[in-house]
């Protein structure tokens, strides 16, 4: 099998790996709460996690390639993508006592799954500032978790505060079709409104 070398510098893998470790410190509670499991020890092995699934999803890299770049052993690397994440969610909400599978790898993968369905790209801050795409973002986190189709007033709980160019999220809201089936409608009818 003839191994495609794509080159690391072309898109921003430590932004990525960071957006991942952000997001599995808020899978356990925020990191004040970390101190709670009593295993600073996540820290590294979530920082290694958030990097192998990057480096495997976006740069293609093997197992091998992702050990030597992380200095870490392919037994490792193999340990972190054999994790089964909903048996590490449901160990870290106390239905099972004990699971055999690497803890952090489990985190990072549902870490990334959130982070990549937040917006389906991974873009910066003050990319989406400059793109006039941040909005959408902050909606995209208020409603994570959020049933659809959803009512007015179930959006005005969660958006409440949000300004988005110069306009209240209330007054956008009273604005939109209701019910809205999905986020992605969500989105366009807000855009709609705001534009």
């Amino acid at each position: 099998m003839e191994i495609i070398d794509k080159p690391i510098s072309n898109v921003d893998y430590d932004y990525l790996a960071e957006r991942i470790f952000e997001e599995s410190i808020r899978i356990l509670g925020g990191l004040k709460n970390l101190i709670n499991y009593r295993n600073l020890t996540w820290l590294p092995s979530l920082a290694e996690a958030a990097y192998a699934i990057v480096l495997k999803e976006k740069a293609m890299k093997t197992y091998k390639e992702i050990a030597e770049y992380l200095g870490v052993t392919e037994q490792t690397v193999k340990k972190i993508f054999q994790a089964d994440p909903e048996a590490v969610k449901k160990y870290l909400e106390g239905e099972i006592d004990k699971v055999d599978y690497h803890k952090a790898g489990g985190i990072a993968k549902l870490a990334y799954e959130r982070v990549k369905d937040e917006n389906g790209v991974f873009v910066k801050e003050e990319e989406m500032e400059v793109l006039g795409v941040e909005w959408a973002v902050k909606v995209l986190q208020r409603i994570r978790g959020t049933d659809f189709p959803v009512n007015k007033e179930t959006l005005a709980n969660k958006l409440s505060g949000i300004v988005i160019k110069n306009i209240r999220i209330s007054e956008i809201l009273e604005k939109l079709k209701y019910p809205i089936a999905s986020p992605k409608d969500l989105l366009h009818e807000i855009r709609s409104v705001i534009t």
